[in-house]
């Protein structure tokens, strides 16, 4: 607990006397200021006066479970953001019950997020939009099953300004049409790998929701003709169209004669796009801030530079990952974009070294840089980039080999605020790590195949790195327990960590990891060494735990598998592929983890069918994804799977022949 909420426990502890008379607006601002949720949990808990506070004042809520919905939305009348997108189980029957036993008490709801809630259907969106009569934005991305009369049902919100319905597979125009019509005002819509919408739904779109701001429309079927109804819209200022493969510089053409307010555009995988289209579409736009145009362009020709110079005081974004580049190219992006905040070049062919210091040089204010997989570059790039992007946030260098601790020496000295940086295959060393440690700001450090590092320089960044949320060491495999210890003593804040092939970690190294109360993305992927012991001192600990790999961990059993169990109540999603465990164990955790939505257990050898089929029927009902052997589809119970599916769970069957790895 931080130390403000450790006076505020104090105070309220020793009776609440003095925190009694103070009025509820003055201690939902008191709540406000506290960082930490634990802080704000520990102050309601132990005061009654805080307790009514929150109550009357909290306006965001997330739910992990569907059984204390309706006491949560009467709780808090005052709500304006519900966020049940990891909800396990909700269906249309209890989102419906909700909502009624609210009252009232949702008029003033503004946001829903309902992602990957896929047992909801439109009986129970009809319901939540009849309660919220203020209702602004909707987010049912990756409802797998939602189709028209879900979108229907959402569009009786008739003030909806953003929706977004990514892979809502089953939507179609006639969908997208009463949105359109239901929803006038409507900014903001998404609806990326909705694939049963034509030309025909994005024209209706167009002309019935002239007030959009931001649009996606990637990976659609659809072609030139929506480019132009798009065109018609004058206040569009962001357009993303990855993946549409039936769009090519006509379709540009006819984007390019609309409305002067566009602001961001994204063509990448738009394999049928060249350089000419992307210069007739930037020609004359005044207002262009990002353009992404990854892995869609074979070359660049001189109009396209041109044109792009044109935007010279407005362009801060620019990807061009994926295209085959040369100095003089690099140098004439500086030479005319130098307002550059951001330039992606992940697998440009022909990156070198001076190409990159002919670029910076005119880029300085650069505040991330994309080199993934540019293996021509050294450390003369680095030294370039340090030199003069000192304002440097984010350094992507993946696969680059031929830089080491010397580069990385520079850009430590020189970039202090340096929030990210992706190592990955470097071969980097402890004396890179060093250097660093001098980053405090460091948020993201990604090591993985760096198998140079050790137990030392995990402890040079444990030592000052104290706000890293995410550490990525994939087959570091010369770190070990020690390396643990250090990391939990000074990285309290760490959030992810990948320890995947790090074989030398045994059970005291998850007892150090014990301490991480925020982590909640663990990969420990053949650790062989690890027994139910560790993963005891894991599930009691992090209880913010939401991700865990434990795939061909073969030491754990079913005794790791209870310690989960009774534990581990946050966990959403599980691998126990290869795992020594039974059907019975299988069956306690399946049943015991409420919040368990995504399940991998492939060649489970001691679970029988009985054990398989006792275990999905315990979880049947909040799985959203399974991945099992297809040998087990003609065994199980037909009744079970169609039980499953119907849920909404989404079983990926997969062929693979048993083999033990030596990790």
């Amino acid at each position: 607990m931080s130390r403000e909420g450790q006076k505020l426990d104090s105070a309220a502890g020793a009776g609440g006397v003095g925190i009694g008379v103070l009025s509820l607006d003055l201690l939902g601002q008191v709540l406000d200021r506290l960082r930490e949720p634990r802080d704000r949990k520990a102050c309601r808990l132990v005061s009654r006066a805080f307790e009514r506070a929150e109550a009357a004042h909290r306006r965001a809520l997330r739910v992990l479970r569907r059984e204390p919905l309706p006491r949560l939305l009467r709780s808090f009348p005052a709500l304006e953001r519900l966020d049940l997108s990891a909800c396990a189980s909700l269906d249309d029957g209890s989102l419906a019950a909700a909502v009624a036993g609210a009252g009232g008490g949702l008029a003033g709801l503004r946001r829903v997020c309902l992602a990957r809630a896929s047992g909801v259907g439109w009986r129970g969106l009809e319901a939540l939009v009849a309660a919220c009569p203020r209702l602004e934005a909707v987010d049912l991305s990756h409802c797998v099953g939602a189709g028209d009369r879900e979108a229907a049902a959402v569009a009786a919100a008739a003030g909806l300004r953003e929706l977004r319905l990514d892979k809502c597979l089953a939507v179609t125009d006639m969908g997208l049409a009463k949105v359109a019509v239901g929803c006038p005002r409507l900014e903001k819509l998404s609806v990326k790998w909705c694939r049963e919408i034509s030309d025909i739904g994005i024209d209706l779109l167009a002309k019935k929701c002239p007030e959009l701001r931001s649009l996606n429309i990637s990976y659609l079927k659809v072609g030139n003709e929506s480019l132009r109804s798009i065109s018609t819209l004058e206040k569009l200022e962001e357009l993303a169209m990855v993946g549409c493969s039936c769009i090519d510089d006509e379709g540009l053409e006819l984007l390019s004669k609309g409305s002067d307010s566009l602001q961001s555009v994204d063509v990448s995988r738009c394999d049928h796009v060249t350089y000419q289209g992307l210069a007739s579409l930037i020609d004359g736009r005044k207002f262009l801030q990002k353009l992404h145009a990854a892995d869609c362009l074979h070359e660049i020709g001189q109009r396209f530079l041109s044109k792009l110079a044109t935007l010279k005081e407005t362009l801060t974004v620019l990807k061009l990952d994926g295209l085959g580049v040369s100095d003089s190219l690099l140098q004439a992006i500086g030479e005319g974009c130098n307002h550059l905040v951001e330039i992606g070049l992940s697998k440009c062919s022909g990156v070198t070294d001076e190409g990159i210091s002919s670029l910076v040089a005119r880029c300085s204010d650069l505040r991330t840089i994309n080199l993934t997989c540019c293996n021509f570059i050294t450390n003369n790039a680095l030294h370039s980039i340090a030199d003069n992007c000192k304002m440097l946030e984010c350094l992507r260098l993946e696969s680059c080999s031929l830089i080491n601790d010397k580069g990385i020496k520079q850009i430590a000295t020189c970039c202090p605020n340096l929030k990210e940086i992706d190592l990955t295959d470097c071969g980097v060393n402890d004396a890179a790590l060093e250097y660093l440690a001098k980053c405090s700001e460091l948020r993201i450090l990604k090591l993985g195949l760096c198998s140079s590092i050790s137990d030392k320089g995990i402890a040079f960044i444990s030592s000052n790195c104290g706000k890293l949320v995410e550490l990525d060491l994939y087959r570091c495999n010369s770190i070990t327990d020690d390396g643990l210890a250090a990391l939990a003593n000074g990285c309290k804040k760490i959030k992810l960590l990948n320890l995947c092939y790090c074989n030398k970690i045994t059970d005291s190294g998850l007892g150090h990891l014990g301490s991480l109360e925020e982590l909640t993305n663990l990969e420990l992927r053949c650790l062989v060494r690890i027994t139910c012991i560790g993963i005891s001192s894991i599930a009691i600990g992090c209880k913010s735990l939401i991700e865990l790999d434990l795939k061909r961990c073969y030491s754990v059993d079913d005794a790791g598998l209870g310690a989960l169990a009774r534990n581990a109540f946050n966990l959403r999603q599980l691998t126990i592929s290869y795992c020594q465990v039974t059907g019975l164990g299988l069956c306690h955790l399946l049943s015991s983890l409420r919040c368990l939505q995504d399940i991998k257990m492939v060649h489970l050898s001691w679970v029988s069918i009985e054990g398989f089929e006792m275990a999905l029927r315990a979880a049947c009902g909040r799985l959203k994804k399974l991945k099992i052997l297809t040998g087990l589809k003609t065994v199980l119970s037909p009744e079970l799977l169609q039980m499953l599916q119907a849920c909404g769970c989404r079983i990926r069957w997969v062929n693979k022949p048993l083999v033990y790895k030596d990790c």
